[in-house]
């Protein structure tokens, strides 16, 4: 079988790390698209590919591109995907899938039809002592989880002065902090315990509500380098921080916190999870170790190895034990397993992959929290 084909849309923060996992794979990519005609030529030729392409329907008429990858803003997801869905292209998008539930319910419904494999991407899932994490709790090592706890934290939106669109709702939706990296939270330890959210109860706050915003445009996480720009004030309404509490389909219980002002933390995710006869804990900044807590015996640190491992999890860490695996290692493995995949050609097979029912969950969820937070009480999550 021939090689699958990408194209990446996007030229920011994530699309760059979509295209070096693509090519760490030996994937092919044809061309990249940015925001004008001149942004995707000159990407393309930044990176050495072969096309710059001049809008999305460029993109789509391409016969060489197979996957499409969505690295756009978030407004842009819905409409993307229909198309790209509808020109028989298998799709790969960033989170979140879409604005709105009724949105990735359409999507999800799209999906469901289309002879064609769809993936959202919440690449924290493929951290292997993530995987390994899952693994142990699938086989009855934790028992029956009691609870979770744990963060998301970041820093570099700390100062008025920091500014990207991701902070504007009519850009990246009511919800920021929550809906950019609390769905990774959890979807991550969703998809490590198997449990679902049935309740919630949110506080979110925004503690800067003046930003300065620059005459040119600021890429995620760029804000803090080069020479500040004439500015002006605009008014923010997505929280900078939110605080929330679960409760599980299993009774199990459940807290966590996200932030996007907290100094001196990158990227910091961590979740605890509590089990009736173990426990597990794990933090993002020290992806390459994963503790395991016990009653009556010494506790136990496992630093990533692929010979110490559950045997599922060995295909998805490729480097010994030692030579650390990150964040750039968690894309190529979540690109593997889709790729592989869609080359098995079995598309009733069980997805080892993040779906669109699953990106759509995640809205559903963000929208559950708005709904908490903006009535003050505990919200059923449909």
């Amino acid at each position: 079988m021939p090689s699958l084909t990408a194209a990446v849309v996007g030229t920011g923060f994530i699309g760059p790390v979509h295209l070096e996992a693509l090519r760490r794979l030996g994937r092919p990519v044809a061309g990249v698209l940015g925001s004008s005609p001149e942004k995707s030529q000159q990407a393309a030729e930044r990176w050495g590919l072969a096309r710059g392409y001049a809008n999305f329907a460029d993109l789509l008429a391409d016969p060489a591109v197979q996957v499409v990858h969505l690295a756009s803003p978030n407004r842009l997801h819905f409409e993307q995907c229909q198309q790209a869905i509808a020109a028989g292209k298998h799709v790969v998008c960033e989170k979140p899938l879409a604005m709105t539930a009724a949105e990735t319910a359409q999507l999800v419904a799209l999906a469901d039809k289309a002879p064609v494999v769809t993936a959202v991407c919440y690449n924290v899932r493929f951290y292997p002592l993530c995987l390994e994490a899952r693994e142990r709790i699938a086989g009855g090592q934790l028992g029956s989880v009691y609870h979770v706890t744990g963060s998301y934290a970041q820093d570099w939106l700390l100062h008025d002065t920091d500014f990207n669109w991701r902070v504007l709702a009519d850009e990246g939706g009511a919800l920021r902090a929550v809906a950019d990296i609390g769905t990774h939270w959890l979807d991550l330890v969703t998809s490590i315990t198997g449990l679902k959210v049935a309740r919630l109860c949110a506080d979110l706050r925004t503690f800067l509500p003046v930003r300065w915003k620059p005459g040119g445009s600021v890429e995620t996480f760029q804000s803090k380098l080069g020479e500040p720009l004439p500015a002006q004030p605009v008014n923010i309404d997505t929280e900078d921080f939110g605080a929330v509490l679960l409760e599980f389909d299993n009774g199990g219980r459940g807290a966590f916190h996200v932030s996007q002002v907290t100094a001196g933390r990158k990227n910091s995710i961590r979740f605890e999870i509590a089990g009736a006869r173990a426990a597990l804990a794990w933090d993002s900044e020290r992806p390459n170790e994963l503790w395991q807590g016990r009653r009556g015996e010494a506790n136990e640190l496992l630093v990533r190895d692929p010979a110490l491992v559950q045997p599922a999890v060995r295909q998805f860490t490729n480097y010994p034990g030692g030579h650390n695996e990150g964040f750039p290692d968690t894309f190529k493995q979540l690109f593997r397993a889709i790729y592989d995949y869609i080359e098995r050609g079995d598309v009733k097979a069980a997805r080892p992959f993040p779906t669109f029912a699953e990106g759509h969950r995640e809205v559903v969820l963000c929208e559950a929290i708005l709904r908490s937070h903006r009535e003050q009480c505990w919200v059923e999550v449909g």
